[in-house]
């Protein structure tokens, strides 16, 4: 384990303990708005490259979703300097930050709460002990045990990991055909960073509906929603989770039922402080939960939301992990959307991939390359996630402006294969 820091003296003197960032396309936006509000420590498995530009210093530890050796880690920080939150934007490392806010004495909800909802299945029992609306769930270990469960809830049914976010090994299967020749997909999906199971599927009854996700902030047990976004899934019927609407006058953001459902959600899994990204389907017969993770929405979701109302994730993150009352003022009313792109077949071996750039509209707020020529990819399911090559950001007045804006962006996404 090893400390470094630089000089960041424009910056406010307490210490923010960021835990492993994530992604750079996908989290450098929340980091540089914390960063520019507060001092940032972080804890990093190797030594930063891009997000030395947002922090103040940083710690190079073996891992950093073991709680107590990250227990130990912020200790030795906190020897040194002030530390007054912690903060976690990625599933693997939530639980060791909820460890360090209690060792600490930091604002945080119980790592017990946070394990709730790390748990997929350990979620459902509670919250159908709680009577609360979400599809009926059984976990299963083995084949046998799924196509038994699958009889029991009827099909078409879902199969999903018990413990990833992200749609990742998210299938929809409609027979038992279908489930045998799908269930290993699904089991053999695993976060490598995220806890293993005894029991690691769930066979879930399959909601007809829309699906949604809402980022909200959590304090003294009192859940305020930021906002809502509208998903997109690709490649039925595996679940690629394809692109995102935040609209910051989408009526659900102030449903009194939606509101209701999600503070009795939170009191159920007894999560009381911090920042959750919950996702549900709008059902005929009303808003049943999909999963609670205990952290920001992924996909840039976040990003979304600020472009839309004003109200800066990063920023609102930190001040909750400080226990500090966040500015929750919306100065905008516009529509955000994201579209990711993939590659057309499996095993594409890029040799150029670009926007034309002529033909993008107006609407369009950002173009991204997640691919590089050399880079060989497959769309879904053979490249969950992990196939995308591009994204574009649009800003507009409407989502049906949006959707049009993203549109035009694919058709201007050049993608030349070997």
């Amino acid at each position: 384990m090893s400390s470094r820091s630089q000089q960041n003296s424009d910056r406010p003197l307490l210490l923010l303990l960021v835990i492993a960032t994530g992604k750079r396309l996908y989290r450098e936006d929340l980091l540089r708005s914390a960063g520019a509000a507060y001092r940032i420590h972080m804890f990093t498995t190797a030594e930063p490259t891009w997000e030395k530009e947002h922090i103040t210093s940083w710690t190079v530890v073996p891992s950093t979703v073991e709680p107590s050796a990250m227990v130990a880690a912020a200790r030795k920080v906190a020897e040194s300097a002030p530390v007054g939150g912690v903060v976690c934007w990625g599933d693997g490392p939530v639980l060791a930050a909820a460890h360090i806010a209690r060792a600490l004495n930091l604002p945080g909800s119980d790592p017990a709460a946070v394990q709730r909802c790390r748990d997929k299945h350990e979620t459902r029992v509670l919250l159908e002990a709680a009577e609360l609306p979400q599809p009926r769930s059984l976990a299963v270990n083995t084949l046998d045990e799924a196509l038994d469960a699958a009889d029991q809830i009827g099909y078409p049914a879902i199969i999903k990991p018990r413990s990833y976010g992200g749609s990742f090994g998210v299938v929809r299967v409609d027979s038992p055909a279908d489930l045998a020749d799908r269930f290993a997909f699904t089991r053999n999906t695993a976060d490598p960073h995220g806890p293993s199971f005894d029991v690691p599927v769930l066979v879930e009854e399959y909601v007809e509906g829309p699906e949604i996700s809402v980022d909200a902030v959590v304090r003294d047990g009192w859940v305020t929603p930021l906002f809502v976004a509208r998903k997109v899934l690709g490649y039925p019927p595996y679940c690629e989770e394809i692109g995102h609407y935040v609209d910051a006058a989408d009526p659900l953001l102030t449903s009194p039922e939606l509101t209701r459902l999600l503070g009795n959600i939170h009191a159920v899994l007894g999560f009381t402080h911090g920042v959750t990204h919950t996702e549900f389907k709008l059902t005929p017969a009303g808003a049943k939960l999909i999963e609670v993770n205990a952290r920001a929405g992924g996909d840039l979701i976040p990003h979304l939301g600020m472009r839309a109302t004003g109200i800066d994730p990063g920023v609102v993150t930190a001040a909750v992990a400080l226990g500090r009352e966040p500015d929750l003022t919306a100065d905008r009313k516009l529509v955000a959307g994201i579209r990711f792109y993939y590659a057309e077949h499996d095993d594409s071996t890029i040799v150029d991939i670009r926007f034309d750039r002529t033909v993008l509209p107006p609407a369009i707020e950002r173009t991204y390359l997640i691919a590089a020529p050399g880079d060989t990819v497959s769309p879904p399911p053979k490249g969950m996630r992990v196939g995308r090559v591009a994204y574009a950001t649009a800003i507009a007045e409407t989502i049906e402006e949006c959707q049009a804006a993203l549109d035009a962006a694919g058709s201007a996404l050049r993608i030349d294969v070997a």
